[in-house]
Formats: C-alpha cells, sequence, structure tokens
C-alpha cells in the first residue's frame, strides 16, 4: 500500500535492484560471475605464484580501455617497462593505449630501506592516484600485489590499518576496483582481515594432477549478488585469460533438420537414411577395426559435397594420416589443398585439457566447419582424470550442438565387453548415434562385424552386418545368419558354397523332373492323337456301315411292296 504521497508503506515489500556490475570482458570469466564484477566496490582476487593474478587484473583494464573505459594499474612488484614487455606477447599494445590516455602504469615499488628510516604510509601514493584518475576520467583500478606493500610493515596492526584506509579510500571514490595478493601458507591469519573488507574474492590456484598442470578459479565470496560456486579451469595463452565453464553447458540448442550421408550407402541404409545433421556420432571398437577408416570414409563424402571438415587427430600427424588413408583407397590431400578439411594433429600430453578445448573452440570459429571428426576421444583420458576427460567431450558436444555442426568421434575399447563399456569415458549417454565395430574370431580368422546400437530419431537396422577393408574403402555385406547364427568369413564362405551347392542340386533335380513331366505329356499327347486318329477312323466305318444298312432296309422295303396282290387295272379277280 502507499501512504498518498507515492511511498510504500510498511505492509508493501520493497522492490528488488539487482547489484550493477561491470564487465570484466575476459572470456568466459563474466559467465560465471553472472555479468560480471560489482560496481564500484572492491573484488579481492587471491593466488600463488603463475596463477595469473597480474595477467587478470591487467586484462580487465586492457579490454575495459579499448572498449572507452581507462583504468590505472598499480604496481608493487613489477616494473612498468617489464609489464608493457609481457603484455606485448600477447597481442596487447599497453604503450598505445598510454599514449591515448586511457590506461595508466603506476610504478608503486617501495624501497625497504626507506621504510626503515620512517613510519610509511599510504596517503601520498592515494592521492598520486586519485589526481591521475581524475584527470583520465579513470573509474576501474588494479592494484598488484598489494601483500609486497604489507610485508613492508612490522606489526599485523600496522598492516590491517592500511588495508582499512585503502578499502575506504577505493569504496568512498566509487573505483571499480581488483586488489591482488599471494597465497602463502600462513594467509589465513596473516590476511584474512582482506577477505572481510573485499565485496568480492576470487581464488586462483595452479595444481598438478598425474602430470597434468591446471588453472583453476573459484568465487568464494560475492556479496549481493549470485555468481558461480564451482572450481573453472582456465587458460593464458596468446590472446589472454580463457575459461570455458562446464556448467555453461545448456540444453537450449535448436534440432538441426535434415540427414547427412555417411559416405557408404548400406550403412545409410542401416541408420535409417544417415545421420541426423548437426548430431554427435559416437564409432567405438577395439583396436584395429576399422574406426579412422569409418570417419574418413564420412570426411571424404563430405568434402566431396563441397562442405568443410575439422579433423580433430589426436593419434597421428597430418602426413602420416593421410598417408595411412591411400591404403583403403581414401586420398584426402586435395580437400587438404583445397581448404575443405582442415586438420589440427596434436598429442594429448602436448596441452592441458582447457589448451586443447580452445584450441578446437577456435579452429571451429576460424574455419566454420560442417562436421567435426574427433580421432579419438579415448585419448581424451590421458588429458588427466576420467571427470576431466568427460569435462572436455561434454563441452565439445556442446559446442557443436550449439552451431548445428554433426560431430564424429572415434573411440577405442580396449575390454572385450563392448555392448556394455561403448565409450569407456561415460559419454555414450550425450551422443546421438552410436556405432559398434567389432572383430569376430572364428575357424582360425578375425574378421569385422558393424552394428547400429541406437540413433537417435530415425528408424535404424538392428542387424548386425560384416564389413571389409579393401583398397577400395569399406565393403558392407549383406546380412547373413546361418544355421547357428550368424556367420562371418570362411565359415560364411564355405556355407554359402553349401547352400549354393544344395541350391544347385536342388535345381538340377526340378529340371530333371521338369523334363521328365515334359517327357510324359508328349507321350500323352502322342497317343492321345493315336486314339484320336483310331476313334476318327471306327467312327467313318461306324458310319459308312450304317449307311450301308439303311441302303439295305429301303430296298427291303421297296421289294415288299412290288410283291403286294390286287393292285393293277383290269383285273376281274
Amino acid at each position: 500500500m502507499e501512504n498518498g504521497k507515492g511511498k510504500p508503506t510498511a505492509d508493501t515489500p520493497p522492490t528488488a535492484r539487482p547489484l550493477e556490475k561491470v564487465p570484466t570482458r575476459i572470456e568466459g570469466v563474466d559467465y560465471v560471475l553472472e555479468g560480471g564484477l560489482p560496481k564500484g566496490r572492491l573484488t579481492l582476487l587471491y593466488g600463488g605464484p603463475g596463477a595469473g593474478k597480474t595477467i587478470f587484473g591487467l586484462e580487465f583494464l586492457y579490454r575495459s580501455a579499448l572498449a572507452g573505459e581507462p583504468g590505472i594499474f598499480v604496481a608493487f612488484e613489477e616494473r612498468a617497462a617489464a609489464l608493457r614487455q609481457n603484455a606485448l606477447t600477447l597481442g596487447w599494445d599497453l604503450a598505445e593505449l598510454e599514449a591515448q590516455g586511457r590506461l595508466f602504469l603506476l610504478e608503486a615499488r617501495v624501497n625497504p630501506e626507506a621504510v626503515v628510516a620512517g613510519e610509511f604510509n599510504l596517503q601520498p601514493l592515494l592521492a598520486i592516484i586519485e589526481g591521475k584518475a581524475r584527470a583520465m576520467g579513470a573509474t576501474r583500478i588494479v592494484i598488484d600485489a598489494v601483500d609486497a606493500l604489507l610485508r613492508l610493515y612490522e606489526a599485523p596492526r600496522q598492516e590491517r590499518r592500511e588495508l582499512l584506509i585503502l578499502s575506504d579510500w577505493l569504496n568512498d571514490n566509487g573505483f571499480t576496483s581488483v586488489v591482488t595478493a599471494k597465497l602463502i601458507t600462513d594467509a589465513e591469519t596473516r590476511y584474512e582481515f582482506l577477505d572481510y573488507l573485499a565485496n568480492t574474492v576470487i581464488r586462483l590456484d595452479q595444481r598438478v594432477s598425474e602430470q597434468a598442470s591446471t588453472r583453476r578459479l573459484r568465487i568464494t565470496k560475492y556479496r549481493g549478488a549470485g555468481a558461480g560456486r564451482d572450481e573453472y579451469p582456465f587458460i593464458i595463452d596468446r590472446n589472454g585469460l580463457v575459461l570455458i565453464p562446464i556448467t555453461a553447458l545448456k540444453l537450449d540448442y535448436q534440432a538441426t533438420p535434415g540427414v547427412v550421408a555417411s559416405g557408404h550407402s548400406e550403412l545409410d541404409a542401416m541408420l535409417g537414411g544417415g545421420y541426423r545433421k548437426g548430431s554427435s556420432v559416437l564409432v567405438s571398437g577395439t583396436s584395429g577395426t576399422g574406426k579412422s577408416i569409418l570417419a574418413a570414409t564420412f570426411t571424404r563424402a563430405a568434402c566431396d559435397r563441397g562442405e568443410r571438415v575439422l579433423y580433430l587427430n589426436f593419434e597421428e600427424s597430418v602426413s602420416m594420416m593421410l598417408e595411412s588413408l591411400l591404403s583403403p583407397g581414401i586420398d584426402l590431400r586435395g580437400h587438404l589443398q583445397a581448404g575443405r578439411l582442415h586438420i589440427l594433429a596434436s598429442s594429448v600430453e602436448a596441452l592441458g585439457v582447457e589448451e586443447h578445448l580452445v584450441q578446437a573452440e577456435r579452429a571451429l570459429a576460424r574455419f566454420e566447419p560442417d562436421h567435426v571428426v574427433l580421432d579419438a576421444a579415448s585419448s581424451a583420458a590421458r588429458l588427466g582424470s576420467q571427470q576431466t576427460a568427460y569435462g572436455y567431450l561434454a563441452r565439445l558436444i556442446n559446442r557443436c550442438r550449439e552451431r548445428g555442426r554433426t560431430l564424429m568421434m572415434t573411440n577405442q575399447l580396449a575390454g572385450t565387453d563392448t555392448v556394455q563399456v561403448i565409450s569407456g569415458v561415460g559419454i555414450s549417454s550425450l551422443v546421438d548415434t552410436v556405432i559398434l565395430l567389432r572383430l569376430e574370431e572364428s575357424n582360425g580368422e578375425l574378421n569385422r562385424t558393424l552394428l547400429v546400437l541406437k540413433s537417435r530419431g530415425a528408424r535404424h537396422s538392428n542387424q548386425a552386418r560384416e564389413f571389409r577393408i579393401t583398397d577400395r574403402g569399406i565393403d558392407i555385406l549383406p546380412p547373413y545368419i546361418g544355421e547357428g547364427g550368424m556367420v562371418t568369413g570362411v565359415a560364411r564362405q564355405q556355407s554359402e558354397m553349401r547352400e549354393a551347392l544344395e541350391y544347385q542340386r536342388l535345381a538340377d533335380h526340378i529340371r530333371a523332373k521338369e523334363a521328365e513331366i515334359a517327357h510324359m505329356s508328349a507321350s500323352l499327347a502322342a497317343q492321345r492323337a493315336d486314339l484320336e486318329t483310331a476313334i476318327d477312323q471306327a467312327s467313318t466305318e461306324l458310319n459308312a456301315m450304317r449307311n450301308e444298312l439303311a441302303a439295305k432296309q429301303r430296298g427291303q422295303e421297296a421289294r415288299r411292296e412290288m410283291r403286294l396282290p390286287g393292285t393293277r387295272e383290269g383285273d376281274t379277280g
């Protein structure tokens, strides 16, 4: 209710006003911050050596300056010249922004000898920063390595006093500020006061698991607003800090209508027309089953249609891959030269999981393929833990779905129970189509079979089919079921030969019986003709005899009439 003056009364709940945020413009970070850093407030950035604190703060100011929002970087450890040189390795020209008045690098390194001579405080430094900010119109400030300053104080009481002065000054002036500090062994007891002063606390760390190093970001505090609470892996590459959160995976992508041919008409028939466009396909099998050849068959067919394919190869170099595919008659060299095919080959161990993901992400954006092939998804297990491999593949699948790209992944299985474990990394429920390739051992030989385990949205075949790898590619044989089930290889040839002989024997017997019946029919026809002739002759004789008999009967009657008396004229009697 209102009191008549347009003001809410005690019975009316106040209208919620979301906290205003400032975007960092760092790839992926604003997503987990749900918009950015709190405007006009202090953010504390913790991290150990090499965790990325300075890069985070510098990129925040750099990208803001490019967007026309000036900022000041206060360095308590590094020299301005070193910052400029390091930034150039990322393609950031800080000197140009400084010349334009959109960025200012302030060296605040303090000589410890000067502190011993007298008491040190922040007031002169803050006055310099305030004057420069007013001249530039800067509202963003990064204070890097504040702990280097705090170590100059002998008493914790002095540290807290200066921290409180710094915090009040930043907030009173309305600066959107980032203060970085190192994580040290006694951080919880020495600098915990920082956590309470800051509106937002972000912790960066770098850890090694199974010989793989990963940087992670975690938001431990965000006063007055929501933000992601998980640990988010990130990388620092040639463009800066990149974070691709797995929690960003959404199920709001649109289905892409149509189907994509697999490159083999028999496989298309088994799939109910082909792969669903924009779907994810998993080809699983043990070593030597033909997974890569099936993927290359799809790649060649797509390129032949003028479509673009991005091929991510974890197993072979580009030259080795192209050379090995010539044996089954698949030549991709022309498509590679024509720009329809782009092969990104890199060893799993060469990069971390996030570097691999970002590399794929940027290739997707730059090359804009119609389809993506990953050979092999099982190699992702070497990126670290099972969860790490799952995260990489899940994010790659999601990226392709968002863009409507068809994704084919090969997956090598180590065990023999291939129906129960079709992916090895737990992604089988995420993919739309699963093709299982198997080696069947019988009569001292190995034969390959292909089975479509599932294909969402399609009426696919449920029959296992034998296939062969020839110098013309893959040859999928018609389904063949023997007396004891599916028969392959030499056993199939022998069974087919026995059936062919049995068919031939039956066919010969049928032809002999047909000839016998034809002969009997001909004999019957001849006998019928003879009988008909005899009947005709007998009928003729019978008719002649009847005519003769009739003539005799007429003559007898005529003689009888001539013998009758008293029938002449003039007879007086």
